[in-house]
């Protein structure tokens, strides 16, 4: 487990901070995450990695020459926020544009996404890749919704070395695409990981017992084995990474690849040497050449026991990428050409300690909509643990958790604004920015959506109506829809936000008072949430173990339940004009 920390919910900030004290001719902090700190040439693409905590040396740890110019860090097995990978892409970035490269998970996908979205529209070109290597997320012929495990290092290297050698935004986009598609990863533990603080890991596995085809985030594996010798652990992992040829290998005899060992957190380096001793043998056997192998901790899961192997089936351009020298605080290879240490400009912190204008009526409804915050977040700390069981029975564990510091960034951040006298539109804007940086993850991007959405829709200059708060749900649940791609059915969020929202908005055009139909509409969603015990998951981590989750209901649908059944009595005739 994972011993030394304080609090548990700085961890990431604090382990981010140590980090850059440890690594000042690397890497340098910034808001978001890290970028280098030598220069980059005027005009070289930035390639800039990222995702949650928990998995280094991933993602901070392969910044540098040679490899990414940035990272964005989200919290522990979160993705960062689509503000922090913007803030890092902005001060990575040199007039060649942006790739933005990440594993392939649904809050990475959002955040990453949104990110690429706003780079662009403000005149930065920007490109996105998730890494899809893990074989047993997904079948070959949906290989586009398998996860990035550690073949990650393959795609992000060869993008990085692309770059450097001074290739087009467009070329290094297609060179990782490249890369991607011809990586393939599996990988096996013997024990789940436990998160800084709990006192539990997220999964176990039966003594004497092996979990095969688990996820880094804490997602159980796919089946159970007995535990078996080194040698047949390496049989097992070269057997089925070699069962799967990417399009173009007819064979493996004869083929070079990229190959990497990785041990998940806890698995000594001599034990995974003594993996590699026959994972080597039986390529060779197969007549595959292995160029350059890593054998060591790449991509990790906190304290999870377990082991991957990746191989990269190189072609003629791929090989001298993956071969090239770096230089970062966590992957060294070669020599790199000395480059100057940047001189960082302390002018702007993020610090926001204004607002605009605002009426006396909105920031009367943003104190309401301050004491909403409130009881949402004190809700979300009573049920944190519930939701996190929840969640853990085909998922990682971790929806109580972020939600928690979701909805604890939204309050403090919503405090400081009442406190500069923000009208109801702004404090929810600073509450959603907040949620989002710091829960990041699906959640995390979907939260902030609402609270924006909701935002809008009461403005900073009049006393909201009961009809503009249920506009502003029925934006919300319309942005929802849109951004994470989920249907009523799909087992997650929506299926009780858009039934709370059309009974909120039949109730208020009914001439229902605003708490009458928040009522009327919170019984519409808790059973809604409930119902959600009944359906397969179609998306996100849950998806791989869909039949695991019968019976449990969604957990981000009964979180959303419980959030507008609790909030409820806060709405009074602050909120209504009649």
């Amino acid at each position: 487990m994972t011993r030394l920390s304080n609090d548990p919910a700085a961890f990431a900030d604090e382990a981010l901070e140590g980090f850059v004290a440890a690594h000042p001719r690397r890497v340098r902090q910034v808001p978001g995450g890290v970028v280098r700190a030598t220069r980059t040439a005027p005009g070289q693409v930035a390639v800039v990695v990222g995702g949650g905590s928990g998995h280094y040396p991933a993602f901070s740890g392969l910044v540098g020459q040679g490899l990414a110019h940035g990272a964005a860090v989200g919290n522990v097995f979160a993705s960062p926020s689509a503000h922090q990978v913007r803030q890092v892409a902005r001060a990575a970035e040199t007039g060649g544009g942006v790739l933005l490269a990440y594993g392939n998970y649904a809050g990475d996908v959002l955040h990453f996404g949104q990110a690429a979205e706003l780079l662009t529209a403000e005149g930065i070109p920007a490109r996105t890749l998730g890494v899809t290597d893990d074989m047993s997320s997904a079948s070959p012929d949906e290989a586009h919704k398998r996860r990035g495990v550690a073949g990650d290092l393959v795609v992000f290297k060869a993008a990085a070395a692309a770059a450097e050698a001074g290739q087009p935004l467009d070329q290094v986009t297609r060179i990782a695409e490249l890369a991607n598609a011809r990586t393939r990863s599996f990988g096996v533990a013997f024990s789940g990981c436990t998160l800084p603080g709990a006192d539990h890991p997220l999964f176990t596995v039966p003594e004497g017992r092996m979990a095969v085809g688990l996820g880094i985030h804490g997602e159980p594996g796919m089946g159970e084995r007995p535990v078996p010798t080194a040698d047949e652990a390496a049989e097992l992992l070269v057997s089925t990474v070699l069962g799967e040829l990417p399009e173009g290998v007819e064979a493996p005899r004869g083929q070079r690849a990229a190959v990497i060992l990785n041990g998940l957190g806890s698995v000594k380096y001599e034990e995974l040497f003594v993996v590699y001793r026959r994972v080597a043998q039986l390529l060779a056997d197969a007549g595959v050449e292995a160029v350059d192998p890593e054998v060591g901790e790449l991509v990790t899961s906190f304290d999870m026991a377990g082991v991957s192997l990746t191989l990269c089936w190189l072609t003629d351009e791929l090989e001298p990428l993956w071969t090239a020298p770096a230089d970062a605080p966590a992957y060294r290879k070669g020599t790199v050409d000395p480059a100057d240490l940047v001189v960082p400009d302390p002018s702007a912190e993020t610090a926001e300690d204004t607002v605009p204008p605002a009426t006396d009526e909105s920031r009367e409804a943003a104190r309401t909509v301050l004491a909403a915050l409130r009881v949402l977040k004190d809700t979300v700390d009573v049920h944190a643990d519930e939701l996190g069981r929840i969640d853990a029975v085909a998922g990682d564990g971790d929806h109580g958790i972020g939600m928690r510091r979701g909805s604890t960034g939204a309050y403090e951040a919503a405090v400081r604004a009442e406190t500069l006298g923000a009208g109801a539109e702004t404090l929810l804007q600073r509450a959603a920015d907040a949620w989002a940086d710091r829960a990041g993850g699906t959640s995390g991007a979907l939260w902030g959506v609402i609270l924006r959405a909701v935002g809008t829709a009461l403005g900073d200059t009049a006393r909201p109506t009961a009809a503009e708060v249920a506009s502003g749900v029925a934006q919300a649940s319309a942005g929802v829809r849109e951004l994470g791609g989920a249907e009523v059915g799909d087992k997650t969020m929506v299926d009780v936000l858009v039934p709370f929202s059309y009974a909120l908005t039949a109730a208020t055009r009914a001439g229902q008072p605003l708490a009458t139909a928040w009522d009327t509409a919170a019984h519409s969603a808790s059973a809604a949430a409930e119902a959600t015990a009944d359906l397969l998951p179609r998306m996100g981590r849950a998806r791989p173990h869909a039949e695991k989750s019968l019976g449990t209901p969604d957990a981000g649908a009964h979180s959303l339940a419980l959030i507008v059944r609790a909030v409820h009595g806060v709405f009074v005739p602050t909120l209504e004009n009649h």
